[in-house]
């Protein structure tokens, strides 16, 4: 059983049904398949882990962390192989990420990325500022790095493409709330059901379930997105090959050019909620959607009269130590993934893979990679949870507007690098 109709619930069922078409599989989820992070990112499919890879090798290996960075950047091209071999039109373009660098103290970071990502099997490279505004007019661009292990997509085609293919392959129940897991049982809304192997794929949903509110913080991100823009605009700003675009501050952005030329457009900076609420209204807050539109159209001002014409958010799954995880825990039949900080798309695909693999008791390759087994720290109470995310959102700012003032690296986000992820 699988409780959880995203990307992680559907890929697991999708891979597993590839090697066992006979399996009972059934798939549970409180609302519809891909109604949360799933269908409602910005679309990137890209080899981004949250934990950075020095990191991942002093909890293993320096060769298994390599083989995890390898497997990431195999997940962007085998999610555009399996949505293609399932008929599923997901607008998918590997176009690669271009990440701005627009200060020198951004420079300084984007060059050290570029070591950092070949020291661990990548091949990003360096652009100067002609390069840059070649391929994305932006302002202020002193240059950028380039990835190719990226791809844009449409979340919600492929979520929802997803589903279809299971129609009848697995049983998928919708509006089917479930208020906890045990070993070989989920207590639902509408009653019990008894399983085996339990599957929680919830990401930032996870704090519903009973025993699991600390578990992951859910921290919400929202989006914009514009018109369909003309041409002209295009021929000016680029994104040709529809690359995915962010800048190197802080508090993350992130961008694409749609199928159909909107400019897509996000970003974090919305708070946490006290004792992990998660409420509809929590996606849309006015204060955030006008600071994403600013900070656009001071990246592309060409933009300035553009309508956006849809405006949406919701909530990811952070852990305490941002280290996303896959496993099984034989003694109880409970599995799980996620933990994804966002960076979901590609790696719910590697955890699907990985997730059939141990269910089905394969030692494989991907079953060895090292985020497999990984527990995080559980966090911490209220209202001490409340008042670390938030002020580490709040960090986030003060660094962007610590850096462009003084033009020297913040010692803040420095410090705050050792709590969410980095180095």
């Amino acid at each position: 059983m699988i409780v959880g109709a995203g990307f992680t619930g559907l890929w697991t069922a999708h891979y597993l049904l590839e090697q066992e078409p006979s399996l009972d599989i059934v798939v549970v989820d409180a609302e519809i398949a891909g109604f949360g992070a799933s269908g409602r990112n910005g679309g990137w499919c890209s080899a981004l882990f949250p934990t950075a890879w020095d990191r991942v090798a002093r909890r293993s290996t320096d060769d298994r962390a390599r083989a995890l960075a390898a497997a990431m950047r195999d997940s962007v091209d085998e999610v555009g192989r399996a949505a293609r071999a399932a008929g599923i039109d997901a607008h998918f373009a590997k176009g690669g990420t271009i990440s701005l660098a627009r200060t020198a103290v951004q420079v300084g970071r984007a060059r050290a990325s570029v070591a950092d990502d070949r020291s661990w099997g990548g091949a990003s490279t360096w652009w100067d500022a002609e390069e840059t505004s070649r391929r994305l007019d932006a302002t202020d661009a002193l240059g950028a790095v380039y990835t190719h292990d990226c791809a844009s997509l449409h979340p919600g085609r492929l979520v929802r493409g997803l589903a279809r293919t299971l129609d009848d392959r697995a049983r998928v129940f919708e509006h089917t709330r479930v208020r906890s897991i045990d070993p070989g049982r989920v207590v639902t809304e509408h009653g019990v059901v008894c399983a085996p192997l339990v599957v929680r794929a919830t990401e930032g949903y996870t704090p519903s379930i009973a025993r699991s509110r600390r578990v992951l913080a859910p921290v919400y991100s929202l989006i914009i997105a514009t018109e369909p823009l003309p041409a002209s605009v295009w021929a000016g700003i680029g994104l040709h090959e529809r690359e995915t675009f962010t800048d190197l501050r802080h508090l993350i952005v992130y961008g694409q050019r749609t199928a159909d030329d909107r400019m897509v457009f996000g970003g974090r900076g919305a708070p946490y909620h006290f004792g992990s609420r998660i409420r509809p209204g929590f996606d849309r807050e006015p204060r955030v959607f006008e600071h994403l539109r600013e900070t656009l159209v001071e990246l592309f001002p060409p933009l300035r009269d553009a309508r956006i014409t849809h405006r949406w958010g919701g909530p990811l799954g952070i852990p305490r130590d941002w280290h996303p995880s896959v496993g099984l825990d034989r003694g109880t039949g409970i599995a799980w993934a996620g933990g994804y900080v966002g960076d979901g798309v590609s790696t719910t695909n590697l955890a699907g893979r990985t997730l059939a693999d141990l269910l089905l008791g394969h030692d494989t390759e991907l079953t060895r990679l090292p985020w497999v087994g990984h527990h995080s720290p559980r966090w911490e109470p209220e209202p001490l949870r409340w008042l670390g995310v938030n002020a580490g959102l709040r960090v986030m700012t003060i660094a962007d507007a610590e850096e462009r003032r003084t033009g020297r690296s913040s010692l803040a986000a420095r410090a705050m690098s050792r709590f969410v992820g980095g180095h």
